[in-house]
């Protein structure tokens, strides 16, 4: 340790407890601060500190800079390119990305190379044959822009639905076979982890149910204690919230946790620290980045958690590691597992990300390799680059897609990526947990900021020096919405053409074959990644796991039946939240709740009687004209028509636990023993720590 660090050490030891010292509980009715166990800073009263609460809650400032770079812009983007072509303006391009670009390639860059050439020529054949297919069988149309348009669209929405099969294949592959290219948990089990790596957890909060948020954060330093590295980690809890109810409630589980850990026994404890943020700017990156600017320079690492999140010890300590091992890593990123609620919907969504979400996650990482994402939580950064290199400037513009970044975490992995550091997806670190949102309607409240975040990161896709795979992972996210009004369009433009007398045929039974093996080739690649995650775990003798294998078979079943009738809800609330977007309609900006409540009928009317009632509209109108062409809007119309039950009933947490009880829509962590850190956080949260009480 050089003397530097050396005498940053001694001050922060002489106005802290040693770590792993009991703190003493403060006085019930004691004024806020007064029984704190630190005293105020040098030549600050205590009343003084009183004043401000984080005068006593947080250690000594020291401040280092993280100062953002203005966007180019698109089209100034598109001539810097134009320009570095032919020879010039190559200081347009950070230093930082022209060294990365000169830098010896790894053995893995080669690897990623050559997968991304066949997941690109395959995603090309595979859509160019659909696409013939689709206009051998196509009608003459009076307009041919409209057969034309029809078949853009079909085009376009047959690339996505082939990228997608195909990262399952590319998952389904890795499941069975690994991949020796990919970043593992497993290459550094023996290693140690240097006693001068040290580690801040952070935790964003902003107006979240505090027992829950605190019953995790407690489990989470609980665990990281019991590896032995307690020394390595200190938890800051950065809060935003506005209401002074709130910010009280969080203060006082603050305390009660920084209590309950100073009574556990065992190892010494992590040092927990809590912020309240005056300044609230730029939402939770602001957040984190206000943190770095103020203690980053004395942590080498950072692992950022959501409200929601719980993360093993082990988990954690393992990402330190291989941050170690690995220098040129900038950020690595584990495969969260979501759990928690038990409403039908979660245990749904969450049943489908184990079983095919985890196929798609190892796609991912096949031919992304070190040029990743990162999802915002549940992952560690390398806090030096992540200060010089990712700080975040406001788009400029106006509108719903100028501002301030939403979706932070795709553009600061591409940043840290143009910086020459690598961002991993490391799928085989277990001990990551998210919960996912209670019922549809949060769902959909969530997915409204995402769809505006992710429109918004695609003005960047043309920014100086951005990774190519970063670039099309900007249009991917984009695309993950854009899709739904290109879907609705394609739909509308088939009924419409219906409707005007240029019909294949009047009996759906005497569909050419052509156009009959056209759909079946759609619904293979819309269903095969399901039907190869269930395969795989059948392979892989997983099934006991999931309640065995009529219980899987029957789950999955109920989970494709749930996904198929709710998928033109998401088709129809995307579409509206693009219009939102473009709009520029003022996006409120809330997190989703953390306890499942059964959503009321009056707010399911409220929220999805436009849509229905606009949907049944349109039936009538069609059936007036030309009832034979209802038959092509059931499998989209009925569940649009049921959006109002089938939110209300998916939102039960008794049907869900009748469910759970009958061995459905079981995941490993449910069948099998119930992982400590998970069993820590449940049982804090139904009894949470308060100053003066003994928990367990």
């Amino acid at each position: 340790m050089d003397a530097h660090r050396s005498s940053r050490v001694n001050r922060r030891s002489a106005v802290s407890p040693a770590r792993g010292a009991p703190v003493p509980a403060p006085a019930v009715g004691a004024r806020r601060g007064a029984a704190h166990d630190r005293p105020a800073p040098s030549g600050l009263s205590p009343v003084r500190a009183e004043r401000h609460p984080n005068s006593l809650t947080t250690p000594p400032l020291h401040r280092g800079p993280m100062a953002p770079v203005p966007w180019r812009g698109f089209w100034n983007s598109l001539g810097t390119a134009l320009l570095l072509r032919l020879g010039g303006l190559s200081s347009a391009v950070p230093a930082a990305a022209l060294d990365a670009a000169r830098a010896p390639r790894q053995a893995w860059e080669g690897a990623a190379a050559r997968r991304r050439r066949v997941f690109l020529a395959l995603s090309l054949a595979s859509t160019v044959v659909a696409s013939a297919l689709f206009a051998a069988v196509q009608p003459v149309y009076g307009s041919p822009w409209l057969q034309y348009g029809q078949l853009a669209l079909f085009a376009l929405l047959s690339a996505w639905v082939v990228t997608g099969f195909l990262t399952g294949l590319m998952g389904f592959w890795v499941m069975l076979r690994g991949d020796r290219h990919a970043l593992s948990a497993r290459s550094v089990v023996a290693h140690t982890l240097p006693a001068d790596a040290r580690s801040a957890i952070v935790m964003p909060i902003c107006h979240e149910d505090v027992a829950t948020v605190f019953a995790g954060l407690r489990a989470t330093c609980e665990s990281v204690a019991a590896t032995g590295h307690a020394q390595s980690f200190d938890v800051f809890v950065l809060s935003d919230s506005c209401d002074p109810r709130v910010a009280a409630a969080e203060r006082a589980a603050w305390e009660g946790l920084r209590a309950a850990l100073a009574r556990h026994p065992g190892p010494a404890q992590v040092q927990v620290y809590y912020r309240l943020r005056a300044r609230r700017t730029q939402r939770k990156s602001g957040n984190v980045a206000d943190f770095c600017r103020r203690w980053g320079r004395d942590y080498r690492y950072m692992v950022v958690l959501d409200a929601d999140s719980v993360m093993s010890g082990d988990c954690i300590v393992a990402m330190a590691k291989l941050m170690e091992a690995n220098p040129r890593a900038g950020i690595i990123q584990t495969a969260t597992q979501a759990i928690g609620h038990v409403t039908l919907h979660a245990r749904a969504q969450q049943f489908g990300s184990r079983v095919m979400g985890r196929l798609l996650t190892l796609g991912m990482q096949f031919w992304q390799l070190g040029d990743s994402h990162y999802w915002g939580h549940n992952a560690i950064i390398r806090v030096a680059p992540f200060m010089a290199h990712c700080a975040l400037a406001p788009i400029r513009g106006s509108g719903g897609l100028a501002g301030g970044i939403l979706s932070h975490d795709f553009v600061e992995a591409a940043l840290m990526r143009r910086a020459g550091y690598h961002v991993w997806l490391v799928a085989d670190l277990t001990g990551s947990y998210e919960q996912q949102p209670p019922d549809l309607l949060a769902e959909l409240q969530r997915d409204r900021r995402w769809c505006q975040g992710n429109l918004q990161n695609a003005r960047l896709v043309a920014e100086p020096g951005i990774h190519l795979v970063h670039r099309v992972m900007f249009v991917t996210g984009a695309m993950a919405y854009l899709s739904a009004p290109l879907w609705l369009a394609f739909l509308t433009l088939g009924t419409a053409l219906w409707l005007s007398g240029a019909k294949l045929v009047n009996d759906w039974h005497m569909l050419p074959l052509e156009l009959q093996g056209l759909w079946g080739w759609t619904l293979c690649l819309l269903f095969l990644p399901r039907i190869l995650g269930l395969a795989a775990v059948f392979m892989r003798r997983e099934q006991a796991q999931y309640g065995g294998a009529a219980s899987l078979l029957q789950s999955a079943a109920l989970e494709s039946v749930l996904a198929i009738l709710q998928a033109p809800i998401r088709m129809l609330a995307h579409s509206l939240f693009l219009l939102i977007a473009l709009a520029g309609l003022k996006l409120e900006w809330r997190s989703p709740p953390r306890h499942a409540s059964a959503v009321s009928w009056s707010d399911a009317i409220r929220q999805l009687a436009p849509m229905s009632g606009v949907v049944a509209l349109l039936a009538l109108g069609i059936a007036l004209i030309d009832s034979s062409a209802l038959l092509w809007l059931v499998p989209v119309g009925l569940p649009l028509a049921l959006a109002i039950p089938l939110a209300v009933l998916t939102s039960q947490t008794p049907l869900g636990q009748a469910l759970r009880a009958r061995r459905l829509l079981l995941i490993p962590e449910e069948s099998w023993s119930l992982p400590p850190v998970l069993r820590r956080a449940w049982r804090h949260a139904s009894r949470p720590a308060r100053p003066g009480l003994e928990t367990g």
